[in-house]
């Protein structure tokens, strides 16, 4: 079987290990990391965020390794400062008021765009990129995956709480996001040369100076030869990454395998795809998403164990079966944001939530 590689990146809180609250001080953790990750490790807008992402990774056991030894190295770089990390789509109770912001043009450029947009975007995410041969191929894969996005959402979803409310949503990082343009599940093309007709027209006409100003739930890299998923919260622990990342490998490779055979999955609308999106940033793992074929409500353990068998066929062949069924893990302990809600139901204490998310992203690691 053709070698769908992997990279990954995920966006992580510094801490302040007294006020719980996030602590603006990425670039000591950047500056540290620069020596050994080199460019693994990069700063983002704003100066509580520190992103870190793998190297090119043949299969999924080099992504666990390769994310695993990034996770170590932010820990141990944040406790020589004398702070903490932690994995979460959104901070408690930390206000993007309050958040200073990197020097960088390239920042400063985009806050001159997009004002509070911008400045409010105090979020953290999960992107996976799977490798594929050629932006055509990319087209047609991506068409058919945007139908599983929901689903791959709702296992991430990690991010109840928004200055310090429980906003109802098991996911309100998308509600943020949501703000910027070009978000979202994106529309169908019809090939790769649509597709790049679309991004030269918004560069032609100044909305976007380049490709990667497309902030798509997924999209065809404008870079790299790559698929990325973008749609999910960063998750808490290693292996909810791992087994996501797994999953999205696995979609890729089987709608792959189907096309070689002449075979598709069919694609839906966005603004049907969307209906399932909106329930997943919802109700999490407890949602009923829809099956547009049956037309009908489906509880999401059935949809999840409907995923699997679909791509059960390609699990051996890609070694990922025991990274999937880690999937069966989620569904009985809660998402991130199941568990989040139910340490604040228990305490009743912003401050013990944030310490549980410490806690769970080091596990495994520390």
């Amino acid at each position: 079987m053709r070698t769908f590689t992997l990279g990954i990146e995920e966006e992580f809180q510094t801490i302040d290990p007294v006020t719980r609250n996030l602590r603006s001080h990425m670039s000591k953790l950047v500056e540290g990391g620069k020596i050994t990750l080199k460019e693994r490790v990069k700063a983002e807008m704003h100066q509580a965020v520190v992103e870190v992402g793998t190297n090119i990774c043949h299969n999924i056991q080099e992504a666990r390794e390769e994310v695993t030894y990034l996770r170590k190295m932010i820990l141990d770089l944040a406790a020589e400062q004398n702070l903490q990390v932690a994995a979460a789509g959104t901070h408690p109770f930390a206000d993007w008021v309050d958040q200073l912001i990197t020097e960088d043009p390239r920042y400063d450029e985009l806050i001159d765009e997009m004002r509070d947009v911008a400045r409010g975007n105090l979020i953290f995410g999960l992107h996976v990129h799977v490798g594929i041969e050629t932006r055509n191929e990319g087209i047609q894969i991506m068409n058919a995956v945007r139908y599983f996005l929901p689903h791959i959402y709702a296992l991430s979803t990690n991010s109840p709480f928004w200055c310090g409310r429980n906003t109802g949503f098991k996911s309100y990082r998308s509600k943020v996001f949501d703000k910027f343009p070009r978000t979202g599940i994106p529309d169908f093309f019809a090939s790769s040369n649509e597709y790049d007709e679309y991004i030269n027209l918004l560069v032609k006409t100044k909305c976007i100076d380049n490709g990667k100003k497309i902030w798509w739930d997924i999209r065809l890299h404008p870079f790299f030869n790559t698929i990325e998923f973008r749609i999910c919260d960063v998750p808490m622990r290693t292996d909810e990454t791992i087994c996501l990342a797994a999953i999205m490998q696995a979609l890729v490779a089987k709608i792959h395998k189907l096309q070689q055979q002449n075979l598709n999955f069919r694609p839906y609308r966005r603004i049907l795809i969307n209906e399932n999106k909106w329930r997943a940033a919802r109700f999490g793992i407890q949602s009923k998403l829809i099956d547009f074929g049956k037309q009908e409500e489906v509880e999401f353990k059935q949809l999840m164990d409907e995923l699997l068998e679909f791509i059960d066929d390609v699990l051996d062949e890609l070694g990922s079966r025991k990274e999937v069924e880690y999937v069966h893990k989620i569904l009985e302990m809660g998402s991130g944001a199941d568990r989040q809600l139910a340490v604040f139901e228990a305490t009743n204490d912003m401050n013990a939530v944030v310490d549980y998310i410490v806690s769970e992203t080091k596990l495994g690691i520390i």
